[in-house]
């Protein structure tokens, strides 16, 4: 079945996303980054110049779309094909007759993939040859992150251009379009309020197909009124769609720029946003042994000494939830999360610890110091272990001068106490010692 394929049967019983697709670029909404007046690639479409690109974005937003206006608008050979469907063989075969096409009647082909990020390593090498001698011109099509899931070399022949959810104001054209062209919902008596019409564009979360499922059900199942009218108010409009969509793939990039986030909020001391991000792995059901692993984390990293009791928190949060379970969990995490995200600040102990790695690394083991070493074997006395050593407890201040060291480290420092919370008292303590 080719996605692009416009007989009249299949039209008229079409879901009216497929029904309202554009015909032409004056008709695509949205993506004005890319597509608008004088962009390049508009110009590339529209002049028939294309090269290969890859089209990078959330479901909805029109890279489906995008592709069939091109295949309305190029002169050349349009073909479309599906990597769930799609296989080495086939691939091959496209590949040859398209190095045909081009150099017996000077014809371009260009191939539409869509989910290309579906296609394996061979699949993908198949088309590298072809793409790179220009025998094809590739439009791939992903809702994945193209650098992690293309190959390097498709990508390095290859522009790639982020498609954004649509903006409340395109929602609101593309309903309105639907509502009035004969295409779509023109030759039906209805009336959508503008309250029900800003519920659905809310409710669609950028992604027009789902917009336009959405109206299409709240319009179909209204009965018209008296004047034969189907008036489609804020209730219908909630009823037709109850649930707001959450864009989040727990496999995707998605899913790392969220985490993302949540992180840097708990770093730069904002609970409001910490929650708001926790929130939005919580509704979009993110494993929350995942997060809590992340605060502890983060509550070593970036708070550290700076409050110490940040490690239990995070620590108790992650015994809550063993014993306590989600969504009960939700309350002993969110408080984990407030006291890291307004907790002082100091990233001293990776900086040590790291330091530490890295001397360790340069320097090789240098032999432990006869006064530190275990006394408390037979034997050990004679070969003069633990002689010297000096018991701080025996002294004032519970604190002696003595070297901890091997001797080629005396001077070795890597722990850098900041000025911040409990912190600030440690610094003072250490300098009081390390004077002495």
């Amino acid at each position: 079945m080719d996605l692009f394929d416009q007989s009249p049967l299949r039209h008229a019983n079409a879901p009216l996303a497929v029904r309202m697709r554009p015909e032409s670029l004056d008709e695509y909404v949205g993506q004005e980054h890319i597509l608008g007046q004088g962009r390049l690639l508009r110009r590339a479409i529209t002049e028939d110049v294309l090269r290969s690109i890859i089209l990078y974005g959330p479901p909805g937003v029109g890279k489906t779309t995008l592709g069939y206006v091109i295949s309305r608008t190029t002169k050349g050979v349009f073909i479309n094909v599906s990597a769930t469907t799609t296989g080495v063989s086939e691939l091959k075969k496209l590949a040859g007759e398209a190095r045909d096409r081009r150099a017996f009647h000077g014809q371009r082909t260009i191939l539409f993939v869509d989910e290309i990020q579906r296609l394996n390593k061979g699949q993908q090498d198949v088309l590298l040859p072809a793409v790179e001698q220009g025998d094809l011109i590739l439009i791939g099509a992903t809702t994945e992150n193209p650098y992690f899931e293309v190959n390097a070399a498709l990508l390095s022949r290859s522009q790639i251009y982020q498609l954004k959810p649509l903006t409340a104001d395109d929602l609101f054209i593309v309903a309105e379009h639907a509502l009035q062209d004969p295409r779509g919902l023109g030759e039906i008596s209805c009336t959508v309020t503008e309250e029900a019409l800003t519920h659905l564009t809310r409710i669609a979360n950028g992604d027009a197909r789902v917009l336009l499922n959405n109206l299409e059900f709240a319009v179909l199942t209204t009965l018209p009124n008296e004047e034969g009218v189907r008036v489609v108010d804020l209730g219908v409009a909630e009823e037709a769609a109850q649930a707001q969509r959450v864009r989040y793939d727990k496999s995707g990039d998605n899913h790392y720029d969220v985490i993302s986030a949540f992180i840097k909020s708990l770093r730069g001391s904002d609970p409001d946003a910490a929650l708001y991000w926790y929130a939005r792995m919580v509704y979009a059901s993110e494993d929350p042994r995942f997060i809590v692993r992340r605060l502890l984390v983060h509550a070593a990293e970036d708070v550290g000494m700076a409050d110490p009791n940040a490690l239990l928190m995070a620590q108790a949060a992650g015994f809550a939830l063993e014993w306590l379970g989600m969504p009960e969990a939700r309350i002993p995490i969110a408080q984990a999360i407030i006291y890291i995200a307004t907790a002082p600040k100091s990233n001293s102990v990776i900086t040590a610890v790291d330091g530490a790695l890295a001397a360790v690394e340069k320097t090789g083991a240098y032999p432990v110091p006869t006064h530190l070493r275990d006394a408390h074997y037979a034997g050990a006395a004679k070969l003069g272990h633990g002689q010297g050593y000096k018991y701080p407890h025996d002294y004032l201040h519970h604190y002696v001068a003595q070297d901890y060291m091997p001797e080629n480290l005396k001077d070795f420092r890597v722990y850098a106490p900041s000025d911040q919370g409990r912190e600030k008292i440690i610094k003072e303590r250490l300098d009081y010692f390390r004077k002495r």
